[in-house]
């Protein structure tokens, strides 16, 4: 196993939502961008919330086939921040269940926080985000930063399958 290392934030100039993963999948890390694997729904699912149009089924592409930066600049504008938990870890496969604990770096919270003070709530993308968060990150925060509100949303990830796009459409709702 190596290890692997997430991405830099994507920050506008005033995020007030921050999108946390745990750690980008293999096609994520093959193609350098947040969730690229063709199944995860976390695009269809963001656009859909900011443009107002389901594009889930046959029109899911409508949304990865635009240029990754387009994306990007999508969460920024709606003063969203996207950025995992871990700065590092070894895992054998995309699976967060396969992430080593032993391993684990997390990414610089303090000061990301220190310096966005904008961001009010926090968002975790799957269970294994919010895990991470709160024993690793959490107890390193100031009270302040501890204090920000924080909900856990259905991962995206195509592994979370047991849960329908729709379904977890209405639960991302939230974020708008």
């Amino acid at each position: 196993m190596t290890v692997i290392h997430s991405f830099l934030p994507v920050l506008g100039a005033a995020p007030s939502k921050l999108i946390l993963g745990s750690m980008p999948g293999k096609r994520s890390l093959q193609d350098n961008q947040y969730y690229a694997h063709p199944r995860n729904a976390f695009w269809p699912i963001i656009y859909t919330l900011l443009d107002g149009n389901n594009i889930h089924g046959k029109n899911s592409r409508a949304c990865i086939d635009k240029n990754y930066t387009e994306r990007l600049d999508k969460l920024k504008k709606a003063n969203i921040a996207l950025w995992d938990v871990l700065q590092a870890c070894t895992r054998a496969s995309s699976l967060d269940s396969d992430i080593v604990e032993s391993t684990v770096v997390v990414n610089d919270f303090a000061a990301l926080l220190a310096k966005h003070k904008t961001i009010k709530h926090v968002y975790f993308n799957g269970a294994k985000a919010e895990q991470l968060y709160r024993r690793h990150v959490l107890p390193t925060l100031g009270e302040q930063e501890k204090c920000l509100s924080m909900t856990r949303l259905p991962s995206t990830s195509p592994a979370h399958a047991a849960m329908s796009f729709e379904d977890k459409m209405q639960i991302w709702k939230i974020i708008r």
